[in-house]
């Protein structure tokens, strides 16, 4: 990719002071971006942006109320400007299978996973559709097509949900200049990954992963990098899997 291909462009990555987040938001730096960096982790957010220069700006709310993701929004906007990417990555795992999943679980899994990408999606659209470009990244998962193979219900059903929610978006705005597709990756080497599966479930899955490791952070924020480029324009609607093999479909 070449350096400054997103000069001037204002990007919005949610969960960006997570490990995947963050991979993002440093690629998008270098293609020239301004980064409104959104997590729900105030402190560590606001030292990543201080950190990443005066480019990179933190912006700490609850993407899953409506409310607080429309004030965000707002927020960003009149910092930044006009919203040009927006990277729907934040989210959060669930293992309970359906019996083990109580209400509230449910409706926190939903919330962040599926709700929050919604409800920034409404919020950017009327300035990319004026300007004829935009882009919409979503992070869905392998569970969206397997139902879980480690994670549980709420997670798998959000990740499913949130690959509908491209195919809609990508079908609405299509004719505006605006493209959605989402990543479907696995096995991230993420906390996800290290600290909620013990040692036993990580071994199966490597033996059953045929390139035998887990997905490196800058694979999926390279993939990231690619559909916001501009001569990504042609592909909209698509889910792209990101597995090692796990599954070929």
């Amino acid at each position: 990719m070449s350096e400054g291909v997103l000069q001037g462009k204002v990007a919005l990555v949610t969960g960006a002071a997570g490990t995947m987040g963050l991979a993002v938001v440093k690629f998008l730096l270098e293609d020239g971006c301004k980064i409104a960096l959104v997590d729900v982790n105030e402190r560590r957010t606001r030292e990543l942006a201080e950190q990443l220069g005066p480019k990179a700006r933190a912006f700490c709310f609850d993407i899953s109320d409506a409310q607080a993701a429309r004030a965000g929004h707002e927020a960003i906007a009149a910092a930044l400007g006009p919203v040009d990417i927006l990277v729907n990555n934040a989210g959060i795992l669930s293992n309970n299978k359906a019996e083990a999943t109580d209400a509230a679980e449910w409706r926190r899994v939903l919330g962040a996973n599926l709700d929050g990408a919604f409800y920034l999606a409404q919020c950017v659209l009327p300035a990319m559709k004026s300007r004829r470009w935009g882009r919409i990244i979503n992070t869905s998962s392998l569970a969206a097509k397997t139902g879980g193979l480690t994670a549980g219900t709420a997670y798998s059903v959000s990740k499913g949900a949130l690959a509908s929610l491209t195919f809609s978006l990508a079908r609405e705005l299509a004719p505006h200049g605006v493209t959605a597709n989402a990543i479907s990756p696995a096995y991230v080497k993420t906390p996800m990954i290290t600290e909620q599966l013990n040692e036993e479930q990580r071994q199966k899955l490597l033996k059953d992963i045929p390139v035998g490791r887990f997905c490196e952070p800058e694979e999926f924020a390279h993939v990231v990098r690619f559909l916001a480029s501009p001569l990504a324009g042609f592909i909209t609607g698509e889910v792209i899997d990101l597995n090692g093999g796990l599954l070929m479909d």
